[in-house]
């Protein structure tokens, strides 16, 4: 049995496996496991490793198109066939987006992006093995693709968990690494390629991908500051020795107890005495206890647990799992790419405003921060939760999503195929491939120059954010379109410096824009299903334009087919303001219509 001595005096005596009445109760009063974001500190190191993980990961996707070329001319297969490569690379990442929130709120964000470095690297380097296209979807396209869902998430709400006011600008800075990520890629792949072959190239690109492993242990999780502290005894041939939280051997207590952090640990006999336990314990014994800063005979009682080894080895592991970043998904504006300024709660009341937007379920698995308190509940993960919201998909109801998801499903249809095409039509064009190749590295640098200004702008309280979506969008398919007048390395070095820009803010203001339109509350709900979108839509394009390509023997059509799909999906969203303006006018058509009605009757 163990007792569980009360501040007041009073104790309450439980069975071995009972639980505690009030467990239950001071549970949901103990979870508030958010710890105010630093902005700064060791956050600017997460930041970098953020960085750095986008520059590798993003670098290697969007620079694949250059492997392609090689690719078709080595296993002499059509542009529809081999397109789907990368294509299932890049819908698998964004696919699996659920899959990797639930287990980044389980596992944490160093766990996850560890394991998906280590998958992503052993896809490349099993593609070395392969003798035919069809075994490089399996081992590029899903397990490298899947590797890189696990790096990717993680390495953007690792950020947001670090950053609060000064989120907009830490984001910024990490995924710009994704556009000079391309820059440098691009010519680095073709060299590796020139100098080792498209295998060598494979290989060597598989082990740069393993640097994400030291990045990813970066990610330190953020510890709630709890006020108690709990200790342990044990006695043993060696005498009293006092456990610390982490459960490591720390002073012997001798002589009214030895220091412990700068703090007395009371003496044992008296501090028996006083909980009314004296003699009730033994050799075989373990107790905790939660203390204020200086305890001493004269304040009030410690909660004391007494029971086995094997029940404190257990709380000890479940506490340590729990500080592995255990419920990061939990808040609701953890994908939330902006300053939280921009958000009036927050500006009222920014703890008040931390408590209210975690999505906490009944089963939440977190540290109590209670003074003197310590549950002796066991609870299950909230892995299920996460899954469940990001694929929730009761906003098909809502007519604004429903038009968000398929401008969302259009621009992906066509925002990769520059990436994928335009090194293969400039070498078909006679530019050579060193030069054909930097064309990417353009779009990469024009892309980070594009999000920085373009997450600027979209942070200023005074800008329709909505309006610069769709715009930039719109410019974006106009000028796809055109590119294939642009025959010159000149004119489509230019092109390509549009597109970088204008498709910076599909990236960079997809979470704004959606908090926008649907509210903070459904912003998690909603990114993942657009990431599902996006993931169909991003394995049908390439191969798409790749199969018309081999149809007509050029990629006009296809570039004119993506250019109109990246158009249509900019200008729909135009509609969405008044179709919101109609949504909010029934209710009060509804409400004056049943006063008229009331005023009647009255009359009458």
């Amino acid at each position: 049995m163990y007792i569980d001595g009360e501040k007041n005096g009073g104790s309450n005596v439980k069975t071995e496996n009972g639980k505690n009445p009030n467990c239950e109760k001071e549970e949901e009063e103990d979870n508030q496991p958010i710890v105010p974001p630093p902005d700064g500190g060791w956050g600017w190191a997460v930041v970098f490793a953020s960085f750095m993980i986008h520059v590798i990961a993003d670098g290697i996707t969007y620079s694949f198109g250059i492997f392609l070329v090689e690719l078709i001319r080595v296993f002499d297969s059509d542009r529809g066939a081999t397109s789907l490569i990368p294509s299932i690379l890049v819908g698998v990442t964004l696919g699996s987006g659920p899959i990797t929130a639930s287990f980044t709120n389980r596992y944490g964000c160093r766990a996850v992006t560890i394991a998906g470095a280590i998958l992503a690297s052993a896809g490349l380097a099993l593609s070395t093995l392969s003798n035919s296209i069809g075994v490089l979807y399996f081992t590029i396209g899903v397990c490298t693709g899947l590797g890189f869902g696990l790096i990717y998430l993680p390495a953007i709400v690792s950020v947001s968990m670090y950053f609060e006011k000064k989120r907009a600008f830490a984001t910024g800075i990490a995924v710009c690494g994704s556009g000079l990520g391309t820059f440098i890629m691009a010519p680095v792949t073709k060299g590796l390629i020139n100098q080792f072959g498209w295998k060598g190239a494979m290989l060597i690109t598989a082990g740069l991908i393993l640097n994400c492993i030291i990045f990813g242990a970066m990610f330190r999780p953020l510890q709630p500051k709890s006020k108690k502290k709990l200790l342990m005894v044990e006695e043993g041939s060696e005498g009293k020795v006092l456990l610390e939280n982490n459960g490591n051997y720390a002073h012997p207590i001798q002589n009214g107890g030895a220091p412990v952090n700068g703090e007395p640990v009371p003496p044992m006999r008296p501090f028996a005495e006083q909980t009314g336990m004296n003699g009730k314990y033994n050799d075989m014994t373990r107790f905790t206890m939660s203390h204020p800063a200086h305890l001493n005979q004269a304040e009030s009682k410690p909660r004391i647990h007494f029971g086995s080894h094997a029940h404190f080895q257990g709380l000890k592991s479940r506490r340590g799992s729990r500080d592995e970043g255990t419920g990061v998904m939990n808040r609701k504006d953890i994908l939330y790419g902006g300053s939280l300024l921009n958000i009036p709660e927050y500006k009222r009341d920014p703890q008040g405003y931390r408590r209210s937007i975690q999505n906490l379920p009944e089963d939440a698995e977190y540290p109590g921060t209670q003074e003197n308190r310590i549950c002796c509940c066991t609870v299950s993960p909230a892995q299920a939760r996460s899954f469940n919201q990001m694929a929730d998909f009761s906003l098909f109801r809502d007519p604004v999503f429903i038009m968000y998801a398929v401008s969302n499903f259009l621009t992906s249809i066509g925002f990769n195929v520059p990436y994928v095409y335009t090194v293969d039509r400039a070498i078909l064009w006679g530019m050579d491939p060193e030069s054909a190749s930097f064309l990417l590295s353009v779009i990469g640098i024009a892309n980070t120059i594009g999000r920085i200004i373009l997450g600027w702008i979209g942070d200023q309280g005074w800008v329709k954010r909505l309006y610069i979506y769709n715009f930039c969008l719109v410019l974006c398919g106009i000028t796809m379109g055109l590119s294939v007048f642009c025959t010159t390395y000149t004119t489509q070095a230019m092109y390509c410096a549009v597109f970088g820009v204008t498709s910076g803010a599909y990236v960079g203001l997809t979470s704004v824009v959606l908090t926008d339109l649907l509210g903070l509350d459904k912003l998690t709900n909603s990114f993942g299903l657009i990431l599902f979108f996006q993931g169909i839509a991003s394995v049908m394009g390439p191969p798409v334009i790749g199969a018309l390509y081999d149809a007509i023997g050029d990629y006009d059509a296809g570039f004119y087919f993506a250019g109109s799909m990246i158009f249509l999906s900019g200008a729909m969203l135009f509609f969405i303001p008044p179709i919101q303006r109609r949504i909010d006018a029934k209710p009060k058509f509804k409400m004056a219509q049943s006063k008229s009605e009331d005023d009647l009757h009255e009359e009458l």
